[in-house]
């Protein structure tokens, strides 16, 4: 991934890819198909969404209020809770338990978070070894990649990728790498021996309950379970927006947070935690650190984009977009890829650097659609469209074109002449209808796909002819 580059050179590249839209096709398809079986036989789906999107939006609202009942619930059964403005802060906030708490190595359960503000680099540089223990990061970590999909991290490999690496990477043999269950067997082996040595486990937390000062983290492996209570210290990273007011709203959330992710009615590890080790129990850590990360979300209430804080990370809105079907998720440049990320690293990083993936959407309201909490994506995305015309300004070719096109547009007769001229120019250069190439900054259409070239005749002349057929 080419992390500096412009939005369309990465889409080249993507695109350019061999298989790249083939295995984001198969993987994509296969979780909208098990979503819509999944809420085909879910009953009281439309009712449970509609009380989710409620419960997230009544949060929201009022944020300030839970986070602190949150902290105070935490606190009281024995959490540390800590406040990160920014991500740096949050970085040395961990940086600082670890070298405290004398961290060597640190294992780690998927978290988002601690991708957006690049924990393992921090972590590392501090002398901390880290690995991650989510078969999909792991593999990631092992192939020096990124995610490039909130649920599947690897989305974009195929099985031999994933074979290759482990030989590559691991120096594993043919027979380890046989078929998936020799290869989550090599990873079995190699990942509990790193449980059983590190001294903190770092994880992230799809929900806090502001009631009880509980974490729920939702998973699919027993690794978040082995992060969290083996080592002696555990870290939560958490996004502000992450919290629940009841564990009787959790459990609504948790109604379709697996079904719209995988298609389960609920996923195979869903562990809630709450404090650390008391005294006289066998198990879990001996501390509890839970960071609150804000690194810019409490800018976003009340603005226009807010509502782009319901999101429950199932990644529905990637699979239904078409956009990042054919791109795949690297190509965003931002941790958070396809429609929720569109509308989130912009927010949340300017767009300056990301006003591009606003317009990485045809629009389509697949992912309003698919959305357990019907996030209004396409209405945040034309926001930020227009606030970058505002401030950014649009290209000039496009404001040129928008001027010219409303000066004819008001004209009738001049409209008329230009359409007319339009389609006689049009039908010369294509073949078979279609135009291979079209000139300027129109080309970029043509670099993917042909255009078609216009109808021989006008909607008003065929409609006059029609009216003349049938008086």
């Amino acid at each position: 991934m080419h992390a500096h580059a412009t939005f369309y050179r990465r889409v080249e590249d993507a695109l350019a890819t061999p298989d790249l839209p083939e295995k984001m096709e198969r993987a994509t398809s296969r979780l909208v198909a098990a979503r819509h079986a999944a809420f085909a036989a879910f009953t009281d789906g439309e009712h449970v969404r509609d009380r989710a999107r409620a419960i997230r939006a009544d949060v929201i609202a009022n944020l300030d209020r839970y986070l602190e009942r949150f902290a105070t619930a935490a606190e009281s059964r024995g959490g540390r809770v800590h406040w990160a403005e920014t991500g740096a802060d949050a970085v040395r906030i961990v940086q600082e338990i670890a070298r405290t708490g004398g961290v060597g190595t640190a294992v780690k359960s998927k978290s988002m978070v601690s991708e957006e503000i690049d924990l393992n680099a921090a972590l590392e540089s501090a002398g901390v070894r880290v690995v991650e223990t989510d078969l999909g990061e792991w593999i990631v970590q092992l192939a020096r990649d990124h995610p490039s999909h909130i649920i599947a991290p690897i989305i974009h490999k195929s099985g031999e990728d994933i074979a290759r690496v482990m030989r590559e990477r691991l120096g594993a043999s043919a027979e380890d790498t046989r078929d998936p269950a020799a290869m989550a067997a090599l990873a079995r082996r190699m990942l509990r021996a790193e449980f059983l040595r590190a001294d903190m486990g770092i994880s992230g937390s799809n929900f806090g309950v502001a009631e009880t000062g509980s974490l729920c983290l939702v998973t699919n492996e027993g690794n978040g379970r082995l992060t969290t209570t083996v080592p002696r210290i555990h870290v939560a990273l958490m996004g502000i927006e992450r919290i629940v007011s009841t564990l009787g709203d959790l459990a609504i959330m948790l109604q379709l947070l697996a079904r719209s992710a995988t298609g389960q009615k609920l996923s195979v590890y869903t562990n809630i935690l709450t404090g650390p080790r008391r005294v006289g129990e066998p198990d879990g850590p001996e501390e509890l650190h839970i960071v609150l990360v804000d690194n810019r979300r409490s800018g976003l209430a009340g603005t226009d984009v807010a509502e782009i804080l319901y999101c429950i990370r199932c990644g529905a809105c990637l699979n239904g977009c078409p956009v990042y079907q054919a791109i795949g998720g690297h190509a965003y440049g931002s941790v958070y890829p396809g429609p929720v990320g569109a509308v989130l690293t912009p927010a949340l990083r300017g767009l300056h650097e990301f006003g591009e993936l606003p317009h990485a959407s045809s629009l389509c309201g697949a992912c309003r659609e698919i959305c357990p909490v019907r996030i209004d994506i396409p209405r945040m995305l034309l926001t930020l469209r227009a606030t970058g015309v505002e401030t950014e300004g649009a290209p000039a070719w496009i404001a040129r074109g928008l001027r010219t096109y409303a000066a004819l547009a008001t004209r009738p007769a001049l409209f008329r002449a230009a359409a007319g001229a339009a389609r006689r120019l049009t039908r010369l250069r294509a073949r078979n209808g279609w135009i291979g190439r079209l000139p300027g900054p129109l080309a970029g259409w043509t670099r993917q796909r042909d255009f078609p070239a216009f109808a021989r005749r006008s909607f008003q002349d065929q409609w006059r002819a029609r009216k003349r057929r049938a008086s």
